[in-house]
């Protein structure tokens, strides 16, 4: 009797200190990677035109550090009955929107809508089932740790696992279509989509358009009067998101520390605005990015180092076809960057094909469907 006494006085004390030494653990409900844990109505405004079934899908998936966090997604069906083994997937990869919760793609819809409804209506009436993830802290909690590609690729594929594993009439045949930011976040996916998704996913390939590449590079003169022109406000504003995305990832660097009251005002500012509002408010203010900082970025030991390892497009490891589009008067990335990445790509034997368009960022992504559309078709053949 006296040694039952003790192993249960044991084992409630074992029980109370796991309790105080685990908080995290206690913090929240638990988090299952790659499930979906609610199903919600869409909004009107993200509902795509022409998709015979839409919902909203709340799923786990990891953040910055590779926390467990809830993240969300867009569903949308074709019409008609799924083929034998389900309607194959587009998982699309979406362009910067914004920081805040309220400009995630599944509850404002897209930016660009009549270019990204035009896109994506496409890529249904192909047959294809779109899952559209919103990418960790848009629109569930937390903050987004904007152009962390590895998370972005966790998203990704995640939500697709977390899809195909709720709806019966998707197959586990999948590829990943992304513009700009989600031009990046579909050459990560695409770099790791085998390894993430397991043998539970068939993943086929990538097509990504107005890719950001070696966009870590740019950012290393930043500080104290440079730049000392007033640039484009998108360019401004994904300045400042960059910024909160290296604070999410990185908070112990104290970003708020290389900036001025202004910059400190902007950045925070920034964490909770869309683009387009967050631009026309940079353009009415005259907004210099060099005005901004306190001190320049540079005095961040190995800064070049952990930019690359957050947002540097991976250079090797890929699996699949990988098909990039690049519009020749694109401004928003770095052209010249873009095409030698490809090349860099193409010098190693990665299995990518290069297409480039007389057209600006916004422009790429529908004039590239002539080609995107069977370079993807051929990837489910």
């Amino acid at each position: 009797m006296r040694k039952r006494m003790l192993c249960t006085t044991a084992l409630a004390a074992a029980s109370l200190a796991a309790l105080v030494s685990a908080p995290s653990v206690m913090a929240g409900p638990a988090v299952t990677i790659g499930a979906v844990s609610a199903v919600e109505p869409l909004a009107p405004a993200a509902t795509l035109p022409g998709s015979a079934r839409a919902e909203r899908i709340l799923y786990g998936s990891t953040t910055a550090n590779d926390q467990p966090t809830t993240a969300s997604a867009a569903v949308y069906f074709p019409p008609g009955d799924a083929p034998a083994g389900g309607w194959p997937v587009i998982a699309w990869a979406h362009g910067t929107i914004g920081l805040g919760d309220d400009c995630a793609y599944s509850i404002a819809g897209p930016a660009a809508r009549e270019r990204d409804w035009a896109y994506l209506g496409t890529w249904l009436k192909q047959g294809y089932a779109i899952v559209a993830a919103d990418y960790a802290g848009l629109g569930t909690p937390g903050d987004h740790p904007y152009l962390n590609g590895t998370v972005e690729a966790h998203n990704v594929v995640d939500a697709v696992k977390a899809a195909t594993g709720h709806y019966s009439a998707l197959s586990n045949k999948w590829v990943v279509v992304g513009q700009s930011q989600g031009g990046g976040a579909a050459v990560f996916t695409a770099r790791y989509a085998t390894e993430f998704g397991g043998p539970g996913l068939d993943y086929r390939g990538a097509v990504g358009t107005g890719v950001p590449a070696y966009i870590e590079d740019i950012l290393l003169p930043l500080g104290p009067g440079v730049p000392p022109i007033k640039l484009p406000a998108h360019t401004t504003g994904y300045v400042l998101y960059i910024l909160n995305g290296l604070r999410t990832t990185y908070p112990e660097l104290n970003i708020e520390s290389y900036l001025n009251d202004s910059g400190r005002y902007w950045l925070e500012h920034a964490n909770s605005s869309c683009l387009e509002s967050l631009g026309e408010e940079l353009t009415a203010n005259n907004v210099v990015v060099g005005d901004l900082f306190a001190r320049p970025l540079a005095q961040i030991p190995d800064l070049q180092g952990m930019l690359a390892r957050v947002m540097g497009l991976p250079e090797s490891g890929y699996d699949k076809p990988l098909f990039l589009g690049q519009g020749l008067l694109d401004t928003d990335v770095a052209t010249p960057a873009t095409l030698a990445f490809a090349a860099k790509l193409q010098a190693d034997g990665q299995p990518v094909t290069l297409h480039t368009y007389p057209t600006n960022h916004d422009g790429t992504v529908n004039a590239s469907l002539p080609d995107s559309v069977p370079f993807v078709r051929n990837l489910f053949g």
